[in-house]
């Protein structure tokens, strides 16, 4: 073949090459680009946004507020319930006279008045207004400690938030690193001082890079919806962290025993305001079921109003009676006290009810017992993991360092020509690994020292 017709079909394989690489362009399916408004957020922020628009805080406040309506209903029951009302009565037959003989007639009355009645289960009023009262402490305590989860789960998926970004710009930034290497290898392939296939390396670890830097984007994404979900925000609004990478607190006193701090957990956890107060709840239930039925219930009425009626006597005239019509009336006023007690279901000796009472109490001190139990190991596994990450972290940043002097000697010796790309390669993923590494340990060991502040009671602060 002579050189004129193997120019021709090299510039036609160009063509064809070409060709189907803008055929498969068109083909490939691309992503669609949804225009995102980036808003800066700070740990700060992130805290106050959780007491005031985090749902679950919100249903914990309704709860406080329908536990003081039942405590202020609990004390209505000392308290009778005035009816205004207006009556008509009529009547015709057979009747009986004061004086017992019986007559024919034919009567009416009207009332119009008040009536006040009064029907109060003092024993019951009392213990039920008793309990109610303990339950209120406890729906407080709860709110308490819903606002301290709420203010947790938040912090965490903000420090989740910035070591996704930490992560983008640590890919980020190998992915620099790498695209320059590899612009340089092909000056030298070009030049014919470099093999191509060293080349080709670079270019393959330059791309899987760019598949990381896409994973970590999506992460990064992923991280700010969840946390605009738990502060009650636009998930469409993408949060962006205030830090570019996760700084490492030092909130805890490490020198804290494992024993001052569950002792701590155990005099200031809400959960037990909450347990203990739901403990004297069932108390007063019991003893309302115990005592409550021998305090009588007090029952009164009183009528204050006006009285008009009237009748007529068939037979006229019987001992003394004069037949006839009467329609005078006037006002009237009646009253009516009493006591009275129950015996049986819902009264004294209601076995059954001081018998559920009673294991109430009992289902009430187990749970306190569990909980505490839960505290106690919370409080020695966050102290642990706060810990062990604080010495990850000391071990992670001599890896970095200890990574850098590795790329920084192999780049040296590729330059005088003894070492070759694939350690290059290894040496730059052996760093990228180091210090997404650091950045992770970073991120748990703050999420684990807000952890440990959880358990043991304290109030999240920022640093």
């Amino acid at each position: 073949m002579s050189s004129g017709h193997a120019m021709k079909a090299v510039c036609v394989s160009l063509v064809l090459s070409l060709a189907r690489n803008l055929a498969v362009a068109q083909e490939t399916p691309q992503p669609p680009q949804v225009p995102q408004q980036s808003t800066p957020i700070d740990l700060p922020t992130t805290l106050r946004l959780a007491g005031a628009r985090n749902l679950d805080v919100q249903l914990a406040r309704a709860m406080v507020d329908e536990a003081h309506a039942n405590y202020v209903s609990a004390i209505e029951g000392f308290l009778p319930s005035l009816v205004p009302s207006a009556s008509y009565l009529n009547h015709t037959g057979r009747d009986q006279r004061v004086e017992s003989p019986l007559i024919d007639v034919t009567k009416h009355n009207e009332s119009e008045g008040i009536y006040a009645n009064a029907q109060i289960p003092v024993g019951e009023a009392i213990f039920h207004s008793l309990q109610s009262r303990q339950l209120v402490s406890a729906a407080d305590a709860a709110q308490v400690a819903q606002e301290q989860d709420s203010g947790l789960v938040a912090a965490q998926q903000y420090f989740t938030l910035v070591d996704a970004g930490a992560l983008v710009d640590v890919v980020g930034q190998a992915i620099a690193v790498s695209q320059n290497y590899e612009k340089q290898l092909n000056d030298a392939v070009r030049i014919g001082t470099a093999f191509k296939g060293d080349a080709l390396r670079v270019e393959t670890l330059t791309r899987r890079l760019q598949l990381d830097l896409t994973r970590a984007k999506e992460q990064q994404r992923l991280a700010a919806t969840q946390l605009a979900q738990t502060l009650h925000l636009d998930p469409l609004v993408s949060l962006v962290p205030a830090e570019r990478e996760p700084v490492p607190f030092a909130m805890i006193d490490l020198n804290a025993s494992p024993d001052t701090l569950v002792r701590t957990a155990l005099d200031r956890r809400p959960e037990l305001i909450r347990s203990a107060a739901l403990i004297a709840a069932a108390e007063q239930a019991r003893r309302g079921a115990l005592y409550g039925p021998f305090i009588p219930t007090v029952g009164g009425q009183a009528f204050a109003g006006e009285f008009n009626g009237g009748g007529h006597l068939v037979a006229g005239e019987l001992n003394g009676g004069v037949g006839g019509t009467n329609l005078d009336g006037g006002p009237r006023r009646d009253y009516s006290v009493g006591l009275s007690w129950k015996i049986g279901p819902g009264g004294i000796l209601d076995l059954g009810r001081i018998r559920a009472a009673r294991v109430q109490v009992t289902r009430a001190e187990v749970n306190d017992e569990k909980l505490r139990d839960a505290i106690e190991r919370e409080v020695v596994d966050a102290y642990t993991r706060v810990q062990s990450l604080f010495q990850q972290m000391r071990d992670a940043r001599l890896n970095v360092s200890a990574a850098e002097e590795t790329l920084r000697l192999t780049r040296g010796r590729k330059q005088l020509g003894v070492g070759t790309v694939l350690e290059d390669i290894q040496a730059q993923q052996e760093l990228l690994n180091a210090r997404s590494e650091l950045v992770t340990i970073v991120t748990q060991l703050n999420q684990a020292q807000y952890g440990l502040m959880r358990s043991v009671g304290a109030p999240l602060r920022t640093p």
